[in-house]
């Protein structure tokens, strides 16, 4: 291992709005609070109710977790950084932190890929949707994702560990991105740089493309449904998740495939947020809000509650 002439990193999080830090503090932590308990009663609802014992359930069940992960992942430095105008953390506690981050990332495109193929096969082929999207494929399938988020994660980690840091030590940021932080090193970066564009690749445009694909033949299936509430009906099953792909790939792409250097950034930490700590707010009503089973499992919930 290179030897590592800074210990520690500066993130200035958000310096043009020092003047609005006490509301933009209190709006993360109320934020923070409503997504960590929506994603907890998504998890319990799906655990213990019945109704939810269903393969596009469990699924959302992993996403909630993922969410989970990623936004205490952040959250909690970031408020930190908030209220003390800029924090600090050791160059190792930062690695650390991009680790979780980027496995978590990862890992969340990888179980919305294998959403929308839950959704191809409840539309293009119901007949033996039970047969494809039987309980083997889904622990096969989120254990495939788990594994994979969590060695691409790590081979990121570890290339970090292994270049020689020598300053500055500021990253213009409000978390450890990998970018930012191969920005500190003096080490040549053109084979990280390759790795970059391959697992790019394998985590964002290919998962993206199978999406795509699936939602291509989905929509020309329900274009062929001659009713009107079939179509509508159709559509509804998938409508929940097609606005998470939306939001979650759409800031994505903008964050890491535009450049984003000069009077861009705050464009691009705004983008940030919004898939670290909006998705996982917005994630759990979402899938709960318009979803007749969620409703009901949750109405039992609290006739259960009040029976106690």
């Amino acid at each position: 291992m290179h030897r590592q002439n800074i210990s520690y990193v500066i993130l200035l999080g958000f310096p043009n709005l020092h003047n609005f830090n006490s509301i933009l503090f209190v709006f993360l932590l109320i934020t923070y609070c409503v997504a960590v308990c929506g994603n907890i009663v998504v998890i319990a609802l799906v655990s213990i109710s019945k109704i939810l014992h269903h393969p596009m359930y469990f699924f959302i069940l992993q996403v909630s977790l993922v969410d989970i992960l990623m936004t205490t992942d952040i959250v909690p430095n970031l408020l930190y950084i908030v209220l003390h105008h800029g924090g600090s953390m050791s160059l190792a506690a930062c690695i650390s932190q991009f680790y979780v981050f980027a496995h978590s990332e990862s890992l969340e495109c990888f179980i919305l890929t294998v959403m929308s193929y839950d959704r191809y096969v409840a539309i293009c082929n119901p007949l033996r949707y039970n047969v494809i999207i039987n309980k083997t494929f889904c622990v096969k399938s989120v254990i495939a994702s788990w594994l994979m988020s969590f060695l691409m994660a790590l081979a990121d980690a570890i290339t970090l560990q292994n270049l020689n840091f020598c300053g500055p030590n500021v990253i213009d940021h409000f978390f450890s991105d990998f970018l930012p932080i191969l920005e500190l090193s003096c080490s040549d970066t053109s084979l990280t740089q390759i790795q970059i564009v391959l697992f790019g690749i394998i985590v964002i445009i290919g998962p993206f493309t199978v999406i795509t694909v699936s939602y291509i033949y989905i929509i020309t299936t329900i274009l062929k449904i001659h009713s009107t509430s079939g179509r509508q009906k159709a559509f509804s099953t998938c409508s929940s998740h097609l606005a998470v792909v939306s939001m979650f790939f759409g800031s994505l792409f903008i964050v890491y495939l535009v450049p984003s250097k000069g009077q861009l950034s705050a464009t691009f930490k705004t983008l940030s947020l919004l898939y670290t700590v909006g998705t996982p707010l917005i994630n759990p009503f979402i899938y709960s809000l318009r979803n007749k089973d969620f409703k009901e499992a949750f109405d039992k919930f609290k006739y259960n509650l009040i029976r106690l």
